[in-house]
């Protein structure tokens, strides 16, 4: 199977994830899917540094010179985090009915937009490297999923709709996947640069999400999450292992 049917795989599975929510509407046990969507976090930070230590940046810097690699990444770091500020500064935290609510949904089309130029900046590379950064964007995907379908209901949104709009806000992955896949096909080389500012947002969004969340867990919850984190790392050190790129 070429990259271009890797790629509309891995774009289709993402589409999927905004529908991760469902789960939900047949949980009654609040207590336990909590903590399972705990520990989905924890796994995901990890896999996110390992995507970005194992897999991106040393995949790029077979073809980038090291100051301009580094330089990318601290691009990558720096936009994510001025990205999540705008989105914080514009929570409504006094209304009943969250704005916020559309305002997530909005950022979440745009972000997965940019996973699917990302995605598609892998395949372009190598299959192998498509794989392992699409198991990384799956990983984070689905704790970020059932967070945003939480913010969704817990604005006032019926459960239907909020499940209706996260496959649609998800589905944008297409847009960002299908063009950059025709464009750096045509342009191969410039994909690169594209790794190293991924791995900075990857590195951003574990460092500074997803690790503060976890040190929130208490006890043995902690250490679990711990320890989650951990296989996630040593998952991505498996892939690259199994699948090389």
């Amino acid at each position: 199977m070429d990259a271009f049917l890797w790629l509309l795989a891995a774009l289709s599975v993402n589409t999927l994830l905004g529908a991760v929510g469902v789960i939900t509407l047949y949980f009654h046990d609040e207590k336990r899917l909590k903590f399972i969507s705990y520990l989905l976090m924890a796994f995901s930070a990890g896999s996110l540094l390992g995507g970005a230590f194992i897999h991106l940046l040393p995949e790029a810097a077979e073809n980038i010179e090291s100051n301009a690699l580094y330089g990318i990444a601290l691009a990558g770091f720096i936009l994510f985090a001025l990205i999540e500020s705008y989105l914080h500064h514009h929570r409504c935290k006094e209304c009943n009915v969250h704005p916020f609510t559309y305002l997530v949904l909005i950022g979440d089309g745009i972000h997965n937009i940019i996973d699917g130029v990302i995605l598609a900046a892998a395949f372009v590379v190598s299959i192998p490297l498509g794989i392992a950064t699409s198991i990384v964007i799956i990983a984070h995907e689905i704790p970020q999923e059932l967070g945003i379908f939480g913010v969704e209901v817990h604005g006032g949104m019926e459960k239907l709709k909020a499940l209706v709009y996260s496959v649609a806000a998800q589905a944008t992955c297409f847009i960002g996947g299908l063009a950059g896949y025709f464009y750096l096909a045509s342009v191969g080389q410039y994909a690169q640069y594209l790794l190293p500012f991924a791995a900075g947002g990857f590195i951003y969004i574990a460092s500074s999400d997803l690790i503060p969340e976890l040190h929130k867990g208490e006890g043995m919850k902690r250490i679990y999450g711990v320890i989650t984190m951990f296989i996630g790392l040593v998952f991505m050190i498996f892939v690259k292992a199994i699948f090389g790129g």
